[in-house]
C-alpha cells in the first residue's frame, strides 16, 4: 500500500505528484496480473491539505484507470471526505456503502 505524505497544499503536489505517479507506475507493474488490479493509498498521515490535494488524487485516478486498475484510497481524514463532497467528487473516491465505514 502506497502512502500520502502528510502535507498537500499547491505549492507540493507538483513534486508530491512525481512522486507518486513513479510510484502507482511501480507498484502496477509489481503487482502485474494481480486479482482484483486494484492499487491502495493510504491517506491516514494526511493531516495539512487543501484542494490541490484532490487534483493529485484525480491525477492518480486517471493514471490508474488508465491502464485498467482500480484505485482504493483507505483512512483518509473526514475534512478530505468532506472537501470531496463539496466539489461533487466523494463517488469517485467512496462508493455510497463505503462512506459511512469510512467516516468511523
Amino acid at each position: 500500500m502506497l502512502k500520502l505524505p502528510a502535507r498537500l497544499r499547491m505549492d507540493n503536489v507538483p513534486q508530491e505528484w512525481a512522486k507518486l505517479e513513479g510510484a502507482l507506475r511501480a507498484e502496477s507493474a509489481q503487482v502485474g496480473n494481480a486479482a482484483g488490479r486494484s492499487v491502495s493509498l493510504d491517506a491516514s498521515g494526511l493531516n495539512d491539505f487543501d484542494s490541490a490535494a484532490l487534483s493529485l488524487l484525480l491525477s492518480a485516478l486517471r493514471l490508474c484507470g488508465q491502464d485498467g486498475w482500480q484505485l482504493t484510497l483507505h483512512q483518509a481524514p473526514r475534512e478530505l471526505r468532506e472537501l470531496a463532497r463539496v466539489y461533487g467528487l466523494d463517488h469517485l473516491f467512496w462508493s455510497e456503502a463505503a462512506a459511512p465505514a469510512q467516516a468511523a
